[in-house]
């Protein structure tokens, strides 16, 4: 576990920031700090650079993504920042989510400015440390960046200490701009970082040159550059920019036991009971957890586990039956999903065995609070989390799994998915989650539409509860077809209604307006010239 940078960041969190924002007077007060007396010792920079790490994502915002997707439901209009108003399409210019994600950004690259900005006022910091610090902060920026342009399109680009003054007329930047400066930033950054077996072990959890460049990979497969892609991803297939690996076991990368594991990139560091987050709280099985189930994975979830011979559920032979819908899975299903039947193994050695069929078991606990869907998630669980499941558990940002996905589909989608790229990443990620029918194994046969589905479903299943399903969706611009209609949970209903399934929420995503979130209104109110998003 990375205790030194935590422990910075954590004393980076009582520094106050204000300061950068106002106008500058000619006497600087001497009851705070500021830029004239705060720049002086190495430990200045580490602290900000650790507050910029702190805000390099949000474990809320990690987790509840899975609620915008197909993948989960959260039956509370208030969890999540109003999640489920987004999932639905019910939401506007003030919803919650919109507003502070905007702000939650922008705050990191304040940080980050300020860092870059002012560094070279430090005359005692060691050249090489300096250089690292500046690539850190440049990545960490960019990441930013790219959130901030994924979800809302053109956005201002400031890369400078700017006033309040002039943060009130900015304007928003094309979005092909901000990618540019985005992609440009990573390549400089990666050239300047360590590679991860550089790192002592307590600055884990920094940028590296490998997780620069799997974040560049990202970028660029979102944006549909598919040999950019595949450009970046043989470096790090090939161990140019690092050590990286496959864990040896799937449910173990998710571990406390397992932080910092060969197959870890980038994540979010946290320790206990400094650091923590609590959102396990609202995703485990009510009889376990202290909260409403706020994160219910649906059945549109459970049914894209394959069979362990290989066959989706609908496929002829596949076995699969209704009425054992959990037997023979992709054992990837168990490692991620509880369901009804299920063995939940508590921290004291003992287990119990979870019902969710409505009225029994964990649904006869209180069961407005039980989950709606009658499933709920096993990833992520920490049972080293105190009573009130505060966890100290790190959250994975990319890991080496995505880069063998990312690299299959951009090969895929250039016709280049022959059996031996097949065989080092779809077939590698399968064998690792334990399947050892060769019909599961071996490439299939089809064309390049089939592979698609096939890389596509794979890409849904490896990272499912992971909070990139909605960027998937978004990117294929499928989220109008995934996104539209019923989510449902188990079959436990009317027989006659959508065969018993159970119909937990009806969703609507337009894809006039809803494939790019709108300005927050707020944001517009303090600053005219932002200006706003189509339908919005």
């Amino acid at each position: 576990m990375n205790r030194n940078l935590r422990h910075t960041l954590l004393l980076g969190l009582g520094l106050s920031f204000g300061f950068s924002a106002c106008q500058k007077l000619e006497l600087p007060p001497t009851d705070r700090p500021t830029d004239a007396t705060f720049w002086q010792q190495p430990s200045d920079a580490a602290n900000v650079l650790a507050t910029a790490y702190e805000n390099l994502y949000s474990d809320e915002y990690f987790f509840f993504n899975e609620v915008l997707s197909d993948n989960a439901y959260d039956k509370s209009d208030v969890n999540g920042s109003n999640a489920r108003n987004v999932a639905e399409g019910a939401y506007g210019t003030n919803q919650t989510r919109i507003t502070n994600e905007w702000s939650y950004h922008y705050t990191g690259i304040r940080k980050c400015n300020q860092l870059l900005a002012n560094i070279d006022k430090i005359t005692g910091l060691d050249a090489g440390l300096k250089t690292r610090y500046m690539a850190e902060a440049r990545a960490i920026r960019a990441y930013q960046y790219f959130q901030l342009f994924t979800w809302y399109g053109d956005v201002p680009l400031i890369t400078t200490e700017i006033s309040v003054t002039d943060a009130a007329a900015v304007a928003r930047t094309p979005r092909a701009d901000v990618l540019d400066f985005v992609l440009k930033e990573l390549d400089a950054a990666a050239a300047d970082l360590p590679l991860n077996t550089a790192y002592a072990a307590e600055d884990r959890g920094r940028f590296t040159k490998g997780a620069a460049l799997a974040l560049k990979a990202r970028v660029l497969l979102y944006e549909g550059r598919w040999a950019d892609v595949t450009a970046v991803t043989e470096q790090l297939l090939g161990g140019q920019a690092g050590a990286y690996s496959l864990f040896s076991s799937y449910a173990g990368v998710f571990s406390p036991n397992n932080e910092g594991n060969s197959e870890v990139m980038l994540d979010l560091q946290y320790l206990f009971p400094s650091r923590t987050h609590s959102d396990q709280r609202f995703f485990i099985p009510r009889t376990e957890g202290k909260l409403i189930c706020a994160i219910a994975p649906t059945q549109e979830l459970v049914n894209d586990y394959l069979m362990a011979n290989g066959k989706a559920i609908t496929d002829a032979g596949s076995g699969y039956s209704e009425d054992t819908p959990y037997v023979g899975r992709d054992p990837r299903l168990t490692a991620t999903l509880v369901y009804d039947g299920y063995k939940w193994q508590r921290p004291d050695g003992s287990s119990i065995l979870i019902r969710t069929v409505p009225g029994t078991g964990d649904n006869s606990v209180d069961p407005a609070d039980a989950s709606p869907t009658g499933y709920y998630s096993a990833k992520y669980f920490d049972p080293t989390a105190d009573a009130n499941l505060n966890s100290g558990l790190n959250l994975i940002l990319i890991r080496y799994a995505d880069v063998l996905l990312m690299h299959a589909e951009a090969k895929n989608e250039q016709g280049q998915l022959t059996a031996a790229e097949w065989d080092r990443t779809i077939g590698a990620l399968r064998r690792r989650a334990g399947f050892t029918d060769p019909a599961a194994l071996a490439f299939p046969d089809g064309d390049k539409g089939t592979l698609q589905a096939a890389v596509r479903r794979e890409r849904r299943i490896e990272l499912a509860m992971e909070g990139l399903r909605i960027f998937d969706l978004r990117r294929w611009r499928t989220a109008q077809t995934a996104l539209t209609g019923y989510a449902h949970g188990i079959k436990a209903g009317d027989p006659n209604v959508d065969n018993g399934y159970l119909r937990v929420d009806q969703r609507t995503f337009d894809p006039a307006k809803h494939y790019l979130w709108p300005v927050p209104q707020r944001e517009r109110d303090i600053n005219p010239n932002l200006t706003q998003n189509p339908g919005w």
